[in-house]
């Protein structure tokens, strides 16, 4: 169970990506062309949402009940934040991915009350680019000292 479950977590990274990626870049080519307010806007919006609402759900499951990782490092977490690697996935990758969720959350809601397009692209630009940021430094990326593949199969 707990590698059916890591090979998916690792395939929705790149679902997530993108969305994240496309989100943040029509926000911000709509802020920064000064665009009428779209459905696609909204859409692609919802979509990266979407994306990270599944990922996290996946990734709490490993990290909650599957990981043979985080549930020795939550056993002995003194331990394990001596040790880079299990410090990583106890704490940093979580934390990470938490604040990007919640961001992109946040900022999918205050993007819809805005009360005007360019607010909307304003404020969709800022709160999808810093939750796109945050995720793209909570990726294991091979070249890391923690990382993992980049696909897994």
């Amino acid at each position: 169970m707990y590698l059916a479950f890591l090979v998916v977590h690792s395939w929705v990274r790149w679902l997530v990506i993108v969305t994240a990626l496309a989100a943040f870049g029509v926000y911000l080519g709509g802020w920064l062309g000064r665009r009428m307010w779209t459905m696609w806007a909204a859409r692609v919006g919802m979509l990266f949402v979407t994306a990270m609402d599944l990922q996290v759900l996946l990734g709490l499951i490993l990290y909650l009940v599957l990981s043979p990782i985080t549930s020795s490092a939550l056993r002995d977490f003194g331990t394990a934040m001596s040790n880079e690697v299990t410090r990583y996935w106890a704490v940093e990758h979580v934390l990470f991915m938490v604040l990007g969720f919640i961001i992109a959350h946040v900022g999918l809601v205050i993007t819809r009350r805005a009360s005007t397009d360019g607010q909307r692209y304003q404020r969709g630009t800022i709160f999808f680019g810093l939750a796109t940021l945050l995720i793209l430094i909570a990726v294991p990326w091979p070249f890391l000292s923690y990382g993992r593949p980049l696909f897994r199969l």
